[in-house]
């Protein structure tokens, strides 16, 4: 079997499992970019901004 033919066969099973759970995947990826960008911040001393740290 080849592994276009896999990951295209997988496809629709992960695109349900999105439509049934969301994209866990997407989501984890925001919140370490975000977390990545906010450390990064701390580390060059400046301080978050309420939106930044999620205060509403």
């Amino acid at each position: 079997m080849k592994p276009d033919s896999t990951r295209t066969e997988e496809l629709p099973i992960y695109e349900s499992l999105i439509r049934e759970r969301g994209d866990v995947v997407e989501e984890a990826r925001a919140v370490a970019e975000e977390t990545q960008h906010q450390m990064s911040q701390a580390l060059n001393g400046v301080a978050p901004t309420p939106h930044e740290t999620g205060a509403h």
